[in-house]
């Protein structure tokens, strides 16, 4: 989770959707194509983005939510997906940035083409660092101004075309200053400005089932993360590993997402690889396609 918000923080911060004769089925009986979080691929992204984005392809992949864009244009993100038939409707950018150069990320993400910018991770009002140098830990009245400050940028992202969203983790719920995170940015969080992403691995992990947390939240998520863990009795236990082969059912959780929800997107997130790099991602792929409610 650490890294994750490190990995947002270096960078920057759809294209044309043509899969090739209809090369590869929908995902399941939401009717959603296959997406992927690209923090999936972020090491073969790294070494080579146009041949990562070209396995992310032929494995089986047509959206993709991006998570950092290693130093490029958007003018330059948009052809290289256009080439391969991958289009970004949603993309992950630091809080930080968030608050900082909202301008600039509205503009960048507006070219790209992008629905939906996902903060994945939260900030206090003060983000002075604490005595040791590292970030203080978060207040509940922390988690209260963060959930009014994404109402805020939400309404600038919102005049564009943009919807501005939360992704969870683990920690949102857990217990701090006696309230429990989560349960603030849905209190706070406004569903006419905003959205959640919600993570059913993590929320998994964290001891909650993801279709309880949509039944009690009708409307309030409109995209998924779809992702599998060999569960321990406590959160530092959980093990990834690939989609059918951990102890996640996602049938009754796109069931639920299909009674109180609408959602826009479901995104596959390949945290490690328990398996050669392209068998993973098609093994993730086929589970995807192969899922019926």
């Amino acid at each position: 989770m650490i890294s994750r918000r490190k990995f947002i923080g270096y960078g920057s911060a759809a294209a044309a959707y043509a899969v090739s004769g209809a090369k590869f089925a929908n995902a399941n009986a939401l009717g959603l194509p296959i997406g992927i979080q690209l923090y999936s691929v972020r090491q073969q992204l790294q070494q080579d983005y146009d041949k990562a984005l070209a396995d992310v392809a032929s494995a089986g992949f047509q959206e993709v939510e991006a998570a950092g864009f290693y130093g490029r244009s958007s003018a330059q993100v948009k052809q290289a997906l256009k080439k391969v038939g991958l289009r970004c409707v949603s993309s992950h950018v630091s809080f930080g940035d968030l608050r900082n150069k909202l301008d600039e990320v509205i503009a960048f993400h507006k070219e790209l083409g992008a629905q939906y910018i996902i903060a994945p991770g939260a900030g206090p009002k003060d983000p002075t660092p604490g005595p040791n140098g590292k970030p203080k830990p978060m207040t509940i009245e922390d988690w209260r101004w963060f959930a009014g400050e994404l109402n805020t940028l939400g309404e600038k992202t919102k005049a564009a075309g943009i919807t501005l969203g939360y992704h969870n983790h683990v920690h949102e719920f857990e217990p701090v200053d006696g309230g429990l995170p989560y349960a603030e940015l849905l209190r706070i969080m406004d569903p006419k400005i905003t959205t959640l992403e919600l993570d059913c691995g993590w929320a998994s992990v964290a001891g909650h089932k993801p279709q309880d947390l949509m039944r009690e939240h009708p409307n309030r998520f409109s995209m998924l993360h779809v992702k599998d863990f060999k569960l321990g009795s406590k959160p530092s236990e959980a093990k990834v590993t690939e989609l059918g082969l951990g102890d996640i059912d996602y049938k009754p959780i796109l069931a639920q997402a299909a009674k109180t929800q609408k959602i826009r997107h479901l995104f596959v997130e390949q945290e490690a690889f328990t398996m050669p790099y392209m068998d993973s991602l098609k093994t993730d792929a086929k589970y995807m396609r192969d899922l019926k409610v």
